[in-house]
């Protein structure tokens, strides 16, 4: 006798419980990259007395690198002018992107300036969106803004707010880019060309910056612990999770990345947040959530 179909025994309840295990591991997929991605932010900061940021971001971007590029070995033949000019764009957008948010980091705290930074990729959000419930999240991100903004001057770096809020000017072009260097290079080639790239443009201020002290090897350890953590890892990781995830699911998922940030700077850095910060990083979130979730356009992802 066959199951009846739909009953707790039968096989449509099977497929949904392996539907259901299937969707929370990607989501536990999405969230170890974003905790990975925070922890290697959390853990560059230690790097700022000796390096500057502009130190450690070359480490990060370079050890990044020589990871992707020897696992995806990407071939620089045959490629057009446009090529080119797409990846050389991608590498200056990661560069800016990584280079103001570490400037930024300097001065601000960690969940406070990714709040910030998430501006752009929201930004993109509702730029790539008709839908008249989008001025719900505009409002609901501005009043988080408006409730940051009192402390900008006060106990808030004004020069650190401005370098996250770049940042993320950066991340909404860099994931526009995303989007173009996946149609023109095969698998993750183009990325691989464009962290070279990114890498070569920090090289002079990275090197003035942390001048002999780039060669201290316990600092190089450091250096490629934050290039796996904020780099390697999440995006193996987040490849991973699109492949599972629709992407508005992806992104709203990705919309959390605030909230780990606050508790990472709290339990590595020691920085405390007041309840109005807290309230504003909540907004942010839902205005991020919102706005991710209803458009179809890439998610946005860190490098």
């Amino acid at each position: 006798m066959q199951p009846v179909v739909g009953s707790r025994a039968g096989p449509s309840h099977s497929v949904r419980r392996l539907k259901n295990r299937q969707a929370l591991g990607s989501g536990g997929i999405v969230l170890a990259a974003i905790v990975s991605v925070q922890l290697g932010a959390a853990l560059a900061t230690t790097l700022f007395d000796r390096l500057r940021p502009e130190g450690a971001v070359l480490l990060r971007t370079l050890f990044a690198a020589v990871i992707v590029v020897a696992i995806w070995r990407p071939s620089i033949r045959g490629r057009s002018r446009r090529d080119w000019r797409l990846v050389a764009a991608y590498g200056a957008a990661l560069a800016g992107m990584n280079l103001s948010f570490y400037s930024g980091l300097d001065r601000v705290p960690l969940g406070i300036a990714v709040t910030f930074e998430f501006v752009g990729p929201l930004a993109v959000a509702i730029a790539g969106s008709r839908r008249r419930k989008d001025v719900v999240w505009v409002l609901l991100a501005a009043g988080g803004i408006a409730l940051l903004s009192p402390g900008i001057g006060g106990s808030l770096d004004a020069l650190g707010v401005a370098f996250v809020l770049l940042a993320g000017a950066f991340w909404g072009v860099y994931i526009l880019l995303t989007a173009r260097l996946g149609k023109a290079f095969e698998r993750v080639e183009g990325v691989a060309l464009g962290m070279v790239i990114s890498t070569l443009l920090l090289l002079p201020g990275g090197v003035a910056a942390g001048g002999s002290a780039l060669l201290d090897p316990g600092l190089l350890a450091v250096g490629f612990a934050v290039g796996l953590l904020s780099s390697a890892i999440p995006y193996s990781l987040e490849l991973e999770a699109l492949r599972r995830l629709p992407t508005p699911t992806f992104g709203v998922l990705m919309s959390l990345e605030p909230a780990v940030a606050a508790i990472s700077g709290l339990a590595f850095l020691g920085q405390g947040l007041a309840l109005r910060e807290v309230a504003a990083i909540a907004l942010v979130i839902l205005a991020s959530a919102g706005a991710l979730g209803s458009v179809s356009a890439p998610a946005p992802v860190e490098a």
